[in-house]
């Protein structure tokens, strides 16, 4: 049995609290007392650095702050103990081993590996003094305490990116940025794209958010383009498109275990971050602040690096996959340069970015940047900055607005960033792009939208000289199918997502409904549960019951009907362009209806002078438990009346046209005013004499991801006027995200069971106060106040929320349904102080309202089957 080590002392003569100085011992839950100044001094550790984030009263040292003090009393004992210059250790291998002292260094922790003493290494008197303890075992792979943070990107994050697009000049800034890029193989620093969220998060104009993405995109596009497409996903706050199925599947612990791992945190100081700044990546950021050292030194990050990262995370599988993306994620963190890039990782790992930049924004970004810069090499044309900067602002959006629509437009047909990008960097901002990414096969295209009414009146005053179809908007499940000509089916959700798996009985009957002669088509409709005997139709509650994945035709239990409304692509060639009217014809006609598996949307054609008929067939809707309905301008043509309003309108235009040659302007500009004046003397008198207001004509094609007034919904719960109202308890809360931080949101609200005593839990509520209500409440309920209290035992809810209130007011709540499910969030809440809680709504009122709600549909389930949900 070897001799055991010679136990050291610390200096004050106290005994070291454990034996071994391994890494477990360095970086363990140790506490220790307030380091003497002086003692700090003598030993070459400055009293700032030392007790670097510990306050004067405070006694206890944090993790690495103890391993720092620890270290210095070590070496300073090393010197003690060899006034020769010599002490006999023992490396890692239990081998003896030798060293000398030459001055101590300035700083602790210097070295990340001490490569060891070779046997003919420089004599006793050449050798320097180890940096620290570890690095005298003489072991390759020992590391040693690093500085938390690495060279900071000064060229990035000194380019004004959000500068005018038309003086910026990405050249100016690229000869800089390739020499620092050029030790990561010439690839683009994530700093780069760090500097550009902190600018964009910097403003809420939204013309400075896109200055900022066009600038930055430009010097990315001339500098790496190889990082755009990347770049482009990371910006958007995803890694694919909706219909791939890509997901980091990353948990809140996968970042929690980061943080603590990487910046020393531990459950209580992570959890009380996280209750004062309320995102994951403002509690990194102020992680990342406050560490000052780490084991392993920060290797700066790529755009790509960081993306492929996203992506290894995204395609771990099977056994072990946990451990895989739990490194990846460590490491991610542990690479972040600095307290900033440590907040947008952290925000890009939980996939919520917060930088304002939405979709619309990056397409129109993407737009101009292609139109002002291009990648060595490409041979499509630019438009000069100083060209550009002698226009007119009109003129300028004339010019951007050309590449902005075919931009979007290609986007909505084929939405994938890996389409769009090697394209845009190919053949630049051109017509061709849009038969490039046109209408595919089993690529959704964005839906069209249709525009919001208050009510009837307001969409027959919109639509007024139109001819409009009206169709029931039913409770269901927006679906696009794709069928090509050797019948594979796709169903695509609303948000694009692939439903092909959900819904296999709808792909078994898609052989069915193709009548003679189409071969592919991509059509639209409503997924809508129904009772196939009776041909009643079932809520979105009911629908919702499905599985998502391996649903088997046999284990179906909620029976649908597809209802189709649209039809976008037939035969290869694409339906857009044509008139709702056409399109609607070509589906009805050349499509087999299945009752109750298979039909066309209930619709009547009408117009505004047809309001009874409008108004019957909304009733009738509301009746069978659809949500409204959707009113849709028939054709292209403009109305007959409305082009002799036009007309009209143009003379009148002519005839206050000046003759040439146009008088002297001093003239023409009085005559212009005492007109003006006129006119507006006369309409006041008398209103028949006002001049019509142009119009122009709604066209009824068909527009991919635009909200339109060519299609209008209107539903019975936009109009809160007559909306039912609860009377509800607010009894908890919990921490809000992002802008609500400092709040309570969601707010978790309660009936009154008058039998048992207890309050159960209706809702969360999440939305409709102002921020001065939020902040109120927040004040009335804070968390150490008198009016918050423990979990309550008359509460029934089987969650639990960051803090439970005293229940003490009754808050009115209007509402358009009340439905099963137990997460529905309610819209509207009105404080109501004028009530004790004893007058809250019951749950017996609650399940009357619920079936008072059901009378209206006759043949439906009875409420006592909503009770026991």
């Amino acid at each position: 049995m070897s001799t055991p080590n010679k136990r050291r002392k610390k200096n004050d003569y106290q005994a070291s609290p454990s034996n071994g100085r391994n890494l477990d011992y360095f970086f363990g839950k140790q506490r220790g007392k307030e380091a003497n100044v002086e003692n700090l001094s003598q030993r070459n550790v400055p009293q700032n650095e030392a007790l670097d984030g510990v306050d004067a009263e405070d006694t206890e040292l944090t993790d690495e702050q103890l391993a720092r003090k620890l270290q210095a009393e070590w070496d300073e004992q090393d010197r003690a103990e060899r006034p020769g210059g010599g002490e006999n250790f023992e490396n890692a291998n239990g081998e003896p081993d030798t060293a000398t002292t030459k001055e101590p260094p300035d700083k602790a922790g210097d070295t990340i590996v001490d490569a060891g003493t070779p046997q003919d290494a420089p004599g006793p008197q050449e050798r320097e003094q180890p940096a620290n303890a570890f690095s005298a075992s003489g072991k390759k792979t020992t590391l040693s305490l690093q500085s938390a943070t690495a060279d900071e990107d000064t060229t990035s994050h000194h380019i004004p990116f959000d500068e005018s697009p038309l003086t910026f000049d990405p050249q100016k800034y690229i000869p800089d940025l390739e020499q620092q890029w050029a030790a990561e193989g010439g690839a683009a620093t994530y700093a780069i794209l760090t500097h550009c969220f902190v600018l964009v998060n910097s403003t809420q104009s939204r013309i400075k958010i896109v200055d900022t993405l066009v600038n930055f995109i430009r010097t990315i596009i001339e500098g790496d383009p190889e990082s755009l497409l990347p770049a482009v996903w990371l910006a958007t706050n995803s890694i694919s498109p909706p219909y791939i199925d890509i997901e980091l599947g990353l948990g809140g612990s996968a970042i929690s275990k980061a943080l603590k791992m990487v910046c020393g945190l531990d459950n209580a100081s992570l959890k009380t971050l996280y209750n004062k700044h309320g995102d994951a990546g403002d509690v990194a950021f102020e992680a990342k602040k406050r560490q000052s050292l780490t084991l392993r030194k920060p290797k700066p990050l790529t755009i790509k690096g960081v993306f492929d990262g996203l992506l290894k995370i995204a395609n771990a599988k099977g056994h072990g996959s946990q451990e895989v993306k739990q490194r990846i994620v460590e490491r991610l963190v542990q690479d972040a340069r600095g307290a900033e890039e440590s907040r947008y990782i952290v925000r890009t790992l939980v996939q919520h970015l917060r930088i304002g930049a939405v979709k619309t924004t990056m397409l129109i970004a993407l737009s101009r940047a292609f139109l002002l810069s291009c990648p060595t090499g490409a041979e499509f044309q630019t438009r000069s900055r100083s060209e550009l900067s002698k226009l007119s602002k009109q003129e300028l959006a004339e010019v951007y607005s050309h590449g902005e629509e075919l931009v979007k437009a290609s986007f909505a047909r084929r939405p994938n960033y890996n389409d769009l990008v090697p394209t845009l960097l190919e053949i630049g901002i051109s017509d061709e792009l849009l038969l490039r990414c046109g209408l595919a096969m089993h690529i959704p295209l964005r839906p069209m939208l249709g525009g919001i009414t208050r009510d009837l009146g307001e969409m027959l005053t919109k639509l007024e000289g139109r001819d409009f179809g009206c169709e029931f908007k039913y409770d269901g499940q927006r679906a696009q199918v794709h069928c090509d000509d050797k019948g594979k089916v796709t169903i695509f959700s609303r948000h694009l997502e692939v439903m092909t798996e959900k819904y296999p009985d709808l792909v078994a009957l898609v052989p069915q409904i193709r009548g003679e002669g189409v071969s592919s088509f991509i059509l639209e409709g409503e997924v809508v549960a129904v009772d196939r005997e009776s041909g009643e139709l079932k809520s979105f509650q009911i629908l919702a019951n499905r599985a998502r994945k391996d649903v088997v035709i046999q284990s179906v239990k909620v029976d649908v009907c597809l209802f189709a409304f649209d039809l976008m692509y037939l035969n290869g060639e694409e339906l857009l362009d044509r008139s709702f009217r056409e399109r609607r014809s070509l589906l009805r006609s050349l499509f087999v209806e299945i009752p109750q598996h298979f039909t066309w949307v209930k619709s009547i054609d009408a117009t505004s002078a047809d309001f009874e008929t409008v108004s019957d067939f909304f009733k009738q809707a509301t009746d069978i438990k659809c949500e409204g309905i959707m009113v849709k301008v028939l054709d292209n043509l403009p109305n007959p009346e409305l082009q002799a309003e036009q007309d009209i309108e143009d003379a009148a235009d002519d005839e206050n046209a000046p003759a040439e040659p146009p008088p002297p302007p001093p003239s023409k500009t009085k005559r212009k005013a005492t007109k003006s004046k006129s006119t507006k003397s006369s309409n006041a008198t008398d209103t028949a004499e006002k001049k019509p207001t142009r119009r122009k004509a709604l066209l009824s094609t068909y527009e991919p991801d635009k909200r339109l007034d060519s299609w209008l919904k209107v539903k019975k719960d936009y109009n809160t006027s007559t909306a039912d109202t609860i009377d509800l308890i607010p009894v908890g809360g919990w921490h809000g995200q992002g802008r609500k931080n400092a709040w309570w949101s969601p707010i978790l609200l309660a009936c009154r069971n008058p039998e048992s005593g207890t309050l159960e839990v209706v809702t969360k509520c999440i939305s409709g106060f102002t921020d001065a209500f939020y902040k109120a409440n927040k004040e009335k309920y804070s968390e150490d106040g008198e009016n918050t209290i423990s979990r309550p035992n008359y509460v029934d809810y089987a969650g639990e929320p960051d803090v439970w209130f005293e229940p003490q007011e009754v808050w009115e709540m209007a509402f358009a349904d009340i439905t099963l499910s137990p997460t529905y969030t309610a819209a509207i809440g009105l404080v109501r102080e004028d009530k004790s809680i004893e007058e809250a709504s019951t749950s017996d009122f609650l399940a009357g309202l619920y079936q008072k709600q059901e009378v209206r549909q006759p043949g439906e389930s009875k409420a006592e089957e909503g009770m026991e949900e």
